[in-house]
């Protein structure tokens, strides 16, 4: 895993981004070690019952996607999702082995290094969000890491209801 408890001061914006960023990946992937299958799937919230730590990889991959390939690249769409089921890449994650998400999770995020590396952080999203507005990398890079780590909290509470495993 990459450590940041003694980044140094001076590495550049580009550099301490895509270090926070790989570090809540890595942070995500290691939370799932020594998972059981059955736990991977298993719902406990039943305010939300898609949470699930298979739902929350998938939907961190796909999190990514959208924001790399549809919002900076401006793609079409080819996520999981629908109008009429928004939340269907967690719905199902619980059909693959937790072993095929995170290895799609890691090789995804392989490609997404490479984009950003040879991107500047002020280069503008091809495509708007919400509010009409086109984000810079930069942006996208910190949603991402918010994302990523808000999403890690939720693993360690589902980790510790489901086996007891708490978060380092």
């Amino acid at each position: 895993m990459t450590r940041i408890d003694n980044t140094p001061a001076a590495w550049d914006e580009r550099t301490q981004l895509t270090t926070f960023l790989d570090y809540a990946r890595d942070s995500a992937r290691a939370k799932c070690e020594g998972i059981s299958a059955e736990n991977a799937r298993k719902s406990l919230l039943p305010g939300s019952p898609l949470m699930t730590v298979s739902g929350l990889i998938n939907h961190l991959r796909w999190v990514e996607y959208y924001w790399f390939q549809v919002v900076f690249l401006g793609e079409e769409i080819q996520g999981p999702w629908t109008e009429e089921d928004p939340d269907r890449e967690m719905r199902i994650a619980v059909d693959f082995p937790l072993t095929q998400l995170l290895d799609e999770y890691a090789g995804q995020s392989d490609g997404y290094r490479e984009l950003v590396a040879g991107n500047s952080l002020d280069s503008q999203a091809k495509r708007a969000v919400r509010d009409g507005l086109h984000v810079d990398l930069r942006w996208i890079l910190h949603h991402l890491i918010e994302e990523t780590a808000r999403h890690n909290g939720h693993m360690d509470i589902l980790r510790e209801m489901l086996d007891g495993t708490t978060g380092d």
